[in-house]
C-alpha cells in the first residue's frame, strides 16, 4: 500500500530561490567556504511494506526528465562547482593525471588470416581507435577513427569480433557511458562499413557467422534476452529469433541473461544462459553449425553451478565450482551429466580466476592469496610449466586461440601501469609486446600485503602501497578503495588516481572483503543477501587497522568506491561517518528498498535480495543506506557522483541520497552532488572528461583530508 502525503512547500519556488537562505556556513579545508547547500523540497511518499512505514521525502527526484528534478541539478552543479574553483592546486590535480594519461595505449592483440587486430589510443587523442597490421612488423593501419566520431569525442569504439580470415571486423559505437552500443560492420579489404548495423542496444554478444554471411547477436531487453541472425543485405526487422523465450519447458524472461558466441574454429555456436547476476546457475548450449539442421543441445544445464567453456577441435574443457567450491577443470560432451564429466585438473585449495587453451595447452590462472599465479598444463592435464610475474600484482588470461602458438597477457600492479608480455607456447618465454611509457618511477614505490582480523574473527587480506620510506607516525593522508560483491576478486591493478596519490605522498590501502572471489564461492557467499553487512564490518576493520597501525588518522583518511562501492560508500556515511575524513561516492546503490524497480537492477535480487519480499525486507531496510541517513549528524565530507549517461545503476539514487544528507547534516563540512552530463557507469567518456572528472574527486578527497 501507498500513501501520498504532499508538503505544502512550492517545490518551483524553493527550486528558484538562491541558496544560502539561513546564513549557515559550510567549510570546507584549506579556507573553503560555502553557504549551506541549496534548498530541496520534501514531497512525501509513505510505503507500507509488510507492516512497516517507510516516509520518503524526496521520491520526486527519481524523474530524471521532471523540470523541477532538471533545475534542482543545475543548482547541485553550480554548488560543487563554486566549491571546486576555490581549490587552489586542483590544476596541478589535471597537470598531473594528464601526464599520468596522456601516453599512448594498447590493447591486447588478436591475430585472424595473417593480420594483427587491436585498439590504440595515441597520447595526444581522447579515445582509442581501432588499428590493423599486415603483419607483426608491419606499420599500423587505422581502420576506425574514434575521433572523428562526436565533436565532444564522447564516443568510444570497441572491437566484437574478426572473421577467421581478417577481411571483416565487427565493432561497437558507444556514446559516453552507456552500456548501449550500435554494432556495425567493416569490410577490412575496402575499409568501408556495409550498410547492415544494429541499433543501439544492450548486447550480449555479437558473433559472425563462419561463412561471413551474417551476425548472430543477442539483444536484451525487460521481457528477456533473445538471440537472433541477421542475415546480410536484408532488412534488421526481418531477423529471425533462433533462442529465447523458453528451453526444455522453463521460461526465459528477464533475469536470464543469454549471450551468444562462435567457437574460434567455426564449429560450433554457444549459447550461456546466465541466471541473475551472479549467476547461480549457468548454462551452456550448443550447436554444430556444420549441420544446417542440428539441433541446440546442452553441454550443461540444470545444476546449480557457475560454469565457463573452451573449445579445442570437436571437445569442451569447463571451469566449474560444481561439487568444487575453488573450480576444477573437467572435459565434458554435449549431452553428459556432471558424473561423466572427465576430471582434468582436481580442485586446490586456490581458486580457479581463469583459463585458456593456447598453442594446445592449458593455462589456468589461480589466486594464491589474491596474488596471481598461472600454471599450465596439458590437455590430459599434467602440469608442464608456469607463467612467472615480477612481483606482487595480477595477471589476465593467456589471450589467444587454442592453434595459435602465440599468446599474450597483460601484467600490472598499483605501482605498474599494464604491460602487454607476448608468450611463445613452444619455448616458454615471454616477451613485452608493449609497455607505456608512463613517466612513474616504480622503483620509488613498494606494494605490502598483511592481514588483519574483522568483526567476526575472520582473517582478511589487505594491499598497502606508498612511496619507500614513507613514515608511518599517522600523517599521510591515504585513500582506500573497495568493492565486495558479485563474486568480483579486487586484483593489485593499475590506476593513474592512486599512482597520483601515492606522487603526493599518501598511502593507498585496498582490501580484499567477503564478497569477491578472491577465495572461491565461500568468499562470496559469506556476504550475499542476510549476509551484506560482513561486508561493512570487514571494511571497517581495514579502516581500524590501518589507525590503529599509524598509517593515517580518520582526519586524514579518504575512501572511495563505485557502483557496489558505492553501496559500501553509503554504509560508511550512515554506519561509520566517524572513521574517515572525506567520501567520494560514485554510481552508488543506495535506496535498497527501490533498486529493484530501475533500469537492470532486477538483475542483482539474486545478490541482495529483494525488499518486496517478506524474507529479505528487514536485513535490507536495516543497512539500506537510504533509509538511514539520521538528522543531525555531523558527516565527514562526502561528494556523490553520476551521470545522466548511467544506464546501469540509476542516478536517482544519488539524487535522493544527496538531498536526504544535506538536510540531515548537523555538522559543516560539505556534501556535494558531482553530476555528468556526458558521465555513464561504462567506460567510453573521452580522456578530457576523464581527467577533469578524476582531478574533481582527488582535489576533493585530498583538500578535505588536509589540516583544518
Amino acid at each position: 500500500m501507498r500513501i501520498v502525503r504532499t508538503s505544502a512547500l512550492c517545490l518551483i519556488a524553493l527550486l528558484c530561490s538562491s541558496y544560502g537562505f539561513s546564513g549557515k556556513t559550510i567549510e570546507g579545508r584549506n579556507g573553503i567556504s560555502l553557504p549551506e547547500p541549496p534548498p530541496t523540497a520534501t514531497d512525501t511518499v509513505v510505503d507500507n511494506l509488510h507492516g512497516v512505514e517507510i516516509a520518503d521525502p524526496y521520491r520526486w527526484l527519481e524523474d530524471a526528465k521532471s523540470p523541477q528534478t532538471r533545475a534542482w541539478i543545475d543548482l547541485q552543479i553550480k554548488y560543487t562547482d563554486d566549491y571546486l574553483s576555490q581549490i587552489k592546486n586542483r590544476s596541478q590535480i589535471v597537470d598531473g593525471l594528464t601526464k599520468l594519461q596522456r601516453v599512448d595505449v594498447y590493447s591486447v592483440p588478436r591475430e585472424y588470416g595473417g593480420r594483427i587486430f587491436f585498439e590504440k589510443r595515441l597520447a595526444d587523442e581522447n579515445q582509442s581507435s581501432i588499428y590493423m597490421r599486415e603483419g607483426w612488423t608491419s606499420a599500423d593501419i587505422r581502420l576506425v577513427d574514434a575521433t572523428k566520431l562526436s565533436a565532444d569525442q564522447n564516443t568510444s569504439v570497441t572491437i566484437n569480433d574478426i572473421s577467421s580470415d581478417g577481411k571483416m571486423l565487427v565493432y561497437g559505437v558507444r556514446q559516453g557511458g552507456a552500456d548501449e552500443e550500435s554494432v556495425h560492420i567493416l569490410n577490412v579489404d575496402t575499409r568501408q562499413d556495409l550498410s547492415d548495423s544494429l541499433p543501439s542496444a544492450r548486447y550480449f554478444g555479437v558473433a559472425l557467422s563462419p561463412d561471413k554471411e551474417g551476425i548472430y547477436y543477442a539483444r536484451f531487453t525487460h521481457e528477456g534476452t533473445t538471440i537472433h541472425y541477421h542475415k546480410l543485405g536484408t532488412p534488421i526487422a526481418d531477423d529471425p529469433m533462433l533462442f529465447g523465450k523458453e528451453y526444455r519447458g522453463e521460461k526465459l524472461g528477464e533475469l536470464e541473461l543469454i549471450s551468444v558466441g562462435v567457437t574460434d574454429n567455426g564449429r560450433y555456436l554457444m549459447i550461456r544462459i546466465s541466471r541473475g547476476v551472479p549467476a547461480t546457475r549457468e548454462d551452456i548450449l550448443v550447436k554444430d553449425l556444420r549441420k544446417p539442421d542440428s539441433e541446440i543441445v546442452p553441454l550443461v544445464y540444470g545444476i546449480e553451478a557457475r560454469t565457463s567453456a573452451v573449445n579445442i577441435g570437436d571437445r569442451f574443457f569447463l571451469s566449474t565450482d560444481y561439487n568444487a567450491a575453488n573450480k576444477r577443470i573437467v572435459e565434458a560432451k554435449p549431452g553428459e551429466s556432471p558424473e561423466q564429466w572427465k576430471i582434468v585438473i582436481s580442485e586446490g585449495k586456490d581458486v580457479i580466476d581463469g583459463f585458456n587453451i593456447v598453442g594446445g595447452k592449458l593455462f589456468v590462472r589461480r589466486l594464491h592469496d589474491v596474488k596471481t599465479e598461472t600454471s599450465i598444463y596439458s590437455l590430459d592435464g599434467k602440469q608442464i610449466g608456469q607463467i612467472t610475474y615480477p612481483g606482487i600484482g595480477s595477471g589476465t588470461d593467456l589471450i589467444g586461440r587454442p592453434e595459435q602458438k602465440t599468446g599474450f597477457y597483460v601484467f600490472q600492479s598499483f605501482i605498474l601501469p599494464p604491460t602487454i608480455y607476448r608468450y611463445d607456447t613452444k619455448t616458454g618465454k615471454s616477451d613485452i609486446f608493449f609497455q607505456p611509457k608512463v613517466p612513474f618511477d616504480t622503483s620509488q614505490y613498494e606494494i605490502k600485503q598483511v592481514f588483519y582480523t574483522s568483526k567476526d574473527g575472520t582473517r582478511v587480506p589487505m594491499f598497502i602501497a606508498g612511496k619507500k620510506g614513507l613514515k608511518q607516525d599517522g600523517s599521510a593522508h591515504l585513500l582506500m578503495t573497495g568493492y565486495g560483491g558479485f563474486e568480483i576478486p579486487m586484483l593489485a591493478a593499475w590506476n593513474p588516481e592512486y599512482a597520483w596519490w601515492m606522487e603526493q605522498g599518501g598511502y593507498f590501502a585496498q582490501p580484499n572483503l567477503r564478497g569477491g572471489d578472491e577465495y572461491g564461492e565461500a568468499w562470496h557467499k559469506a556476504a550475499m543477501f542476510e549476509k551484506k553487512q560482513n561486508v561493512f564490518d570487514d571494511w571497517f576493520s581495514a579502516a581500524e587497522y590501518l589507525i590503529q597501525n599509524h598509517y593515517t588518522t580518520p582526519e586524514r583518511f579518504a575512501i572511495r568506491g563505485r557502483s557496489n562501492g558505492g553501496l559500501l560508500m553509503g554504509a560508511s556515511i550512515t554506519q561509520r561517518p566517524d572513521l574517515f575524513g572525506a567520501i567520494w561516492c560514485g554510481y552508488p546503490l543506495l535506496d535498497m528498498l527501490r533498486y529493484q524497480d530501475f533500469l537492470i537492477g532486477r538483475f542483482w535480487t539474486t545478490e541482495y535480495g529483494d525488499a518486496d519480499n517478506a524474507r529479505d525486507f528487514p536485513y535490507l531496510l536495516k543497512y539500506s543506506p537510504y533509509q538511514n541517513v539520521k538528522p543531525g549528524t555531523k558527516y565527514p565530507a562526502i561528494m556523490f557522483f553520476t551521470g545522466d549517461s548511467d544506464t546501469r545503476v540509476d542516478p536517482l539514487h544519488a539524487r535522493k541520497m544527496t538531498a536526504r544528507v544535506q538536510a540531515a547534516n548537523g555538522g559543516d563540512r560539505p556534501i556535494l552532488l558531482h553530476y555528468s552530463l556526458k558521465g555513464g557507469h561504462s567506460s567510453g567518456v573521452s580522456l578530457t572528461q576523464l581527467v577533469d572528472d578524476e582531478a574533481d574527486e582527488l582535489a576533493f578527497l585530498w583538500n578535505e583530508t588536509s589540516a583544518p
